[in-house]
């Protein structure tokens, strides 16, 4: 996705809205965004973008000229006529978040505000091989497609799924229980198949991002339990996913040797034992496991905040949310720190989809890098 000077808008509704990413243009539609319905005049967006006043109606020109934007009343002035407030048009684009799991893929189309307007969800064994997928895939887009206002193609698909992965190249590793995925370029082959953009990352990373979006600050960690277990790191505001995509591999850190054997070809990782004692039936010594490994993580980059979710977690949310909490309350009063709170992150089980369509949204509104 390239991105292009400020002259290059094409003119109609939500046309190709991703070529309208130049970096004042994604400042100001992030400010027409966070304005909501009570929307935000010129003369405030050149104050808080420091653009010039001719500049920022250039921008706001085009955009209502490409249905982005439009009026949303008047305000009254200091002196002079009242000035127009203009608002951004949540229905004006769509994107397509798609979380990829091991055994089954759940879709969301939201508009531009990120909220949800249509889903679908579908049995898909990872396992199946490429075709197999990507046609599973490329159904639910379809479906969710004639959704859109207008019929109009989404701005692109996010899909996430369990890694590890490389996200700048959209290139699978060999995703934990299914090596053959090994080197498949999964963002090219479905951008292939669709015609529209394709971004690919870990469902953690994903997840993390749409709630850096959705307004959590700092630096937090989500913590993902459904058929895996891993970690969507976020470091001073921005998803920390390392050089190679490789942070947050959180289930595979060892904490018991010589332990059950983990789909890694590790022995004693922690998601090995939480996944065990749920099988058993046992879900608090499973969270008691999680928060171990949440100790760990909070020791390790002295986080504010921890975040729990995947479909596991939600199946009894207390249970994990009270374990987790109570071990790291107990490292807190042995060293003597302040407790990092624990929450049941927001989104339930659309959360990963949802974080999913804000790898295509976020570049959009400058939010590339959070």
């Amino acid at each position: 996705m390239k991105r292009t000077n400020e002259g290059s808008g094409e003119g109609q509704l939500g046309a190709n809205l991703l070529a309208l990413r130049s970096h004042n243009t994604a400042l100001v539609l992030d400010l027409l965004r966070t304005a909501g319905t009570e929307g935000i005049s010129r003369l405030e967006l050149a104050e808080r973008t420091g653009l010039t006043p001719q500049a920022v109606s250039k921008i706001t020109a085009r955009l209502r000229a490409d249905g982005l934007a439009a009026e949303a009343g008047h305000r009254a002035s200091t002196g002079g006529k009242p000035r127009t407030v203009l608002r951004l048009v949540p229905e004006a684009g769509h994107a397509v978040g798609v979380h990829l799991d091991r055994d089954e893929t759940r879709a969301v189309l939201v508009d531009l505000d990120g909220a949800v307007v249509a889903r679908r969800e579908a049995p898909l064994d990872l396992g199946a091989g490429a075709e197999a997928v990507l046609a599973g895939v490329a159904g639910l887009v379809g479906a969710l497609r004639s959704e859109a206002a207008g019929g109009r193609p989404p701005l692109g698909v996010g899909v996430a799924l369990p890694g590890p992965l490389d996200h700048r190249r959209g290139v699978l590793h060999r995703v934990t229980g299914f090596p053959e995925w090994d080197g498949f370029p999964l963002r090219d082959a479905l951008a292939d198949r669709l015609g529209v953009p394709v971004v690919v990352d870990k469902d953690t990373n994903a997840a993390a991002l749409g709630l850096a979006v959705g307004g959590v600050g700092g630096s937090f960690a989500y913590l993902h339990l459904g058929t895996g277990l891993g970690a969507g790191l976020v470091i001073g505001g921005s998803v920390h996913r390392g050089p190679r995509t490789g942070a947050g591999e959180f289930g595979h850190q060892v904490v018991q040797l010589d332990g059950p054997p983990c789909g890694c070809g590790d022995r004693g990782c922690v998601e090995a034992l939480c996944l065990g004692a749920v099988a058993r039936g046992e879900t608090e010594e499973a969270a008691r496991v999680l928060g171990a490994g949440a100790a760990n993580l909070v020791g390790l980059l002295d986080i504010d905040l921890v975040l729990l979710g995947g479909r596991t977690v939600e199946a009894e949310p207390e249970v994990f949310v009270r374990g987790v909490r109570g071990v790291l309350g107990a490292r807190a009063e042995r060293t003597g720190g302040v407790t990092v709170p624990v929450r049941l992150a927001s989104g339930g089980t659309l959360g990963v989809a949802s974080g999913a369509a804000q790898l295509v949204l976020a570049p959009v509104f400058g939010r590339g890098d959070v």
